[in-house]
């Protein structure tokens, strides 16, 4: 590849990542043209369509992702490791509103993106679990799939608050991973408040134009 279109790609590539974060994977190559600076048609004498375009930036992600987790593991505190490895994970997820929707399943080939993540995360969040197990840190009938749960659950309410108050899913983070400790072990501190009840409604809405924003 000539060195102007390789550096073409990369501007490709990193206009991609910046719109899909801020807007979602249903941009139009047109707006990604526009972000790099360059002509849709020179998008498409690299990326035939937007799917493979996805993948490149999946993959991206994917290894960013092991990354933390690898991180994590050579954090000799297994509690602060699990607890840390969680809330970079969906603050990722929460600036990067792409990253989000690939993680959620949203896409048509959400299945098969599924397996890779399973395939290339499960081992090490496995470890990070299995290591708390041992220390005392993390429940006896935890299991790895639980971790994965977890984010899926607090990205809901991430999703659902983002235009109430984006901090609310720190709240729920903290209590869904308390669900993780053994009996007895302390309470930490709720970091955020919770949402007023006359505020309720504009949750559920929030929640509602979520899964439209999904379909």
């Amino acid at each position: 590849m000539r060195k102007d279109a390789a550096r073409n790609r990369q501007r490709i590539i990193d206009a991609a990542k910046d719109v899909f974060a801020a807007r979602g994977l249903g941009v139009t190559l047109h707006d990604i043209a526009a972000r790099a600076g360059v002509g849709v048609g020179t998008i498409y004498r690299h990326f035939p369509d937007k799917k493979p375009l996805i993948q490149v930036i999946f993959e991206q992600h994917l290894a960013e992702m092991t990354g933390l987790f690898e991180e994590a593991l050579c954090n000799p505190n297994p509690w602060e490791s699990i607890v840390w490895c969680h809330e970079q994970l969906l603050e990722h997820q929460a600036r990067n509103r792409g990253l989000k929707e690939l993680l959620l399943g949203t896409t048509a080939d959400a299945p098969e993106r599924g397996r890779e993540i399973r395939a290339r995360l499960h081992p090490l969040a496995q470890q990070l679990i299995e290591r708390g197990q041992a220390a005392g840190v993390v429940r006896p009938d935890c299991e790895t799939q639980d971790f994965g749960l977890l984010q899926t659950m607090v990205g809901a309410v991430m999703d659902a608050a983002e235009d109430i108050d984006p901090e609310l899913w720190r709240r729920y983070f903290v209590i869904a991973l308390q669900g993780l400790r053994p009996e007895g072990a302390p309470l930490a501190p709720l970091p955020v408040a919770a949402l007023p009840a006359e505020r309720m409604d504009e949750l559920l809405v929030g929640q509602w134009k979520g899964r439209r924003r999904a379909q």
